[in-house]
C-alpha cells in the first residue's frame, strides 16, 4: 500500500517538474539596460531581445519615472521581430526607472514583465515598481497555508523523533506520521510556488488569463523573496525526497535529516521578510524571527499530531505523548514569548503604535489569541497533566483540537502581520562633532 502511495507522488512530483513543450511562448532573453542593474549614463533607446518573433503595439514597453511619467515613445521591432526597441527622452542621472512591457508571441498569448534599472543609483526590487501593488488577502491567505504545512511537517517530525524515541510505535500510527509528513513536504513546495506567483502577479499587474505567460525571472533572481523560493523549493524537495526514502525502505534515521534541514530552510521566511529588510533590522532580529518561527512550528504541529494521529491510533501513547510534549511546549511558550516580544519592541518605535498603526492593531489581535491559546495549554498543564500522572484518562481530544484551532488562527493573524509593513523607523540625526580645542 505505502508503496503506491510513495509512486503515485513521485509520479505527480515528476508530471511538475516536466516541460511542457505545448506551452512554449515567447520569453525575455535580454535587455539593454538589463533588469536591476546600474547605468551611469541615461540610455537613449530601451532593447528587449526575445527568443523568437513577436509583434508590438506602439506602447508595448514603457518606461516609468517614480512619479509615473511615461519616457519612451513608440515600440518598434527589429531582427526579423525578436528585437523590440523603445526610444527615450527626459531620463537623469540620480533616478530609478520602471520598464513595463507586453508583447504578442506567435502562438497568440501575451507575455509581460516588469524589473527596473537605475542610473547612477541603485535599482529598487520589481516589487517596488511604478504601478506594483500591495499585498492582499490571498498573500495572507497563502503565507498562512505555507505556516500551516511547515507545522504539519516539523511538529509531527519533532514529537516521533523528540517525545516518543524508543518507544515501540504502532504500525497504524508510523503509517499516518509518514504520509502526514510526506504530504506536509509536498504541501510546503506546492504553496510556496502559489505564494511566489501571487507576490510576483502584485507587480506584473497582468490579467488573470495572462499571468502565466509573465516573466518571473526579475522576481525569482534579484529579490530575497524570490531567492528565499528558490532555494525552499529545492531544499523541501531534498527534505520530500529523504522522507520518501524512509517510508519505502524503512530508513527511519533519515528523519533525523529531514527535520534538522526543515528547520534550517524556515530561516528562509526569515532571511526574505520585514525582520530582514526593514531599515532597523540586524542579524539579531533574523534569528529572532527563524526560532519564533519554527518554535511555532513545533508547537502548533505537535498539537495536531497528538489530537489526529496519536490519540485515535495510539490509546497506549497518549500519556507519555502529552507529558512529553507538555514539557517541551513550556521551552516552546518560552521562546515564542521571548522572541516575540523583543521583534515587538523592534519593529513599534512607540508604544502608541500599538494602537495608531495597521501593524500594531494586528499584533494585539495575535496577542488577544496567543493569550487564549496559553491560558487553554495552561489548564492541560495544570489541571489536566495531574490526572494523567494519577493515571486517568481525561479525554483530551477534544480539548486538543480547540487548542490546534486556536493555534491555527494565531498563525493566520502571523501571516498578515508578517506581510504587513511595520510602522516606519525615524532615523537618528548623525551626531555633530566636537570643537577642537
Amino acid at each position: 500500500m505505502k508503496r503506491t502511495v510513495v509512486a503515485g507522488a513521485v509520479a505527480a512530483a515528476a508530471a511538475l517538474a516536466a516541460p511542457a513543450s505545448a506551452l512554449a511562448h515567447a520569453t525575455l532573453n535580454d535587455s539593454t539596460p538589463r533588469a536591476q542593474s546600474t547605468v551611469q549614463v541615461p540610455p537613449g533607446e530601451i532593447r528587449l531581445v526575445f527568443n523568437q518573433s513577436v509583434t508590438v503595439a506602439s506602447r508595448a514597453v514603457q518606461v516609468l519615472a517614480a512619479d509615473g511619467t511615461l519616457l519612451s515613445g513608440t515600440a518598434t521591432t527589429r531582427s526579423g521581430g525578436t528585437v523590440v526597441v523603445a526610444p527615450l527622452s527626459g531620463l537623469e542621472r540620480g533616478a530609478a526607472y520602471t520598464v513595463r512591457w507586453r508583447v504578442t508571441s506567435s502562438d497568440g498569448h501575451s507575455p509581460g514583465g516588469v524589473f527596473t534599472f537605475g542610473i547612477g543609483v541603485p535599482a529598487p526590487p520589481p516589487t517596488e515598481a511604478v504601478g506594483a501593488g500591495g499585498t492582499t488577502w490571498r498573500d495572507d491567505v497563502a503565507r498562512w497555508a505555507l505556516f500551516s504545512a511547515l507545522a504539519l511537517l516539523i511538529g509531527p517530525l519533532a514529537v516521533r523523533l523528540l517525545v516518543l524515541r524508543g518507544s515501540p510505535v504502532p504500525t497504524a500510527l508510523e503509517q499516518r506520521l509518514h504520509l502526514l509528513t510526506t504530504g506536509a513536504a509536498f504541501l510546503v513546495i506546492d504553496v510556496g510556488i502559489v505564494a511566489f506567483v501571487l507576490r510576483a502577479s502584485n507587480a506584473l499587474q497582468l490579467p488573470g488569463s495572462d499571468l502565466l505567460y509573465g516573466d518571473l525571472q526579475p522576481f525569482a533572481e534579484k529579490t530575497r523573496f524570490g531567492i528565499a523560493f528558490l532555494v525552499m523549493t529545492l531544499g523541501f524537495g531534498v527534505v520530500a525526497a529523504l522522507l520518501l526514502v524512509a517510508w519505502v525502505f524503512d530508513r527511519l534515521r533519515l528523519r533525523w535529516a529531514a527535520l534538522a534541514l526543515s528547520v534550517a530552510l524556515a530561516s528562509g521566511l526569515s532571511l526574505s521578510g520585514h525582520q530582514a529588510v526593514e531599515p532597523n533590522s540586524s542579524s539579531l532580529s533574523e534569528l529572532a524571527d527563524w526560532l519564533h518561527l519554527v518554535a511555532a512550528s513545533v508547537w502548533v504541529g505537535g498539537l495536531a499530531t497528538l489530537a489526529i494521529c496519536v490519540w485515535p491510533l495510539a490509546p497506549e501513547l497518549r500519556r507519555r505523548a502529552f507529558l512529553g510534549f507538555s514539557r517541551m511546549a513550556v521551552g516552546l511558550v518560552g521562546v515564542m514569548v521571548l522572541a516575540g516580544a523583543y521583534l515587538a519592541l523592534v519593529r513599534l518605535p512607540a508604544v502608541s503604535d500599538l494602537w495608531s498603526a495597521q501593524y500594531g492593531r494586528v499584533l494585539l489581535l495575535k496577542l488577544t489569541f496567543v493569550a487564549i491559546a496559553l491560558g487553554w495549554g495552561a489548564v492541560h498543564h495544570f489541571v489536566l497533566r495531574p490526572r494523567l500522572e494519577r493515571g486517568g484518562d481525561p479525554r483530551l481530544r477534544s480539548s486538543l483540537l480547540g487548542e490546534t484551532t486556536i493555534a491555527l488562527v494565531v498563525l493566520l493573524i502571523a501571516a498578515a502581520l508578517t506581510n504587513s509593513a511595520p510602522p516606519p523607523v525615524t532615523e537618528p540625526p548623525p551626531a555633530t562633532a566636537r570643537a577642537t580645542r
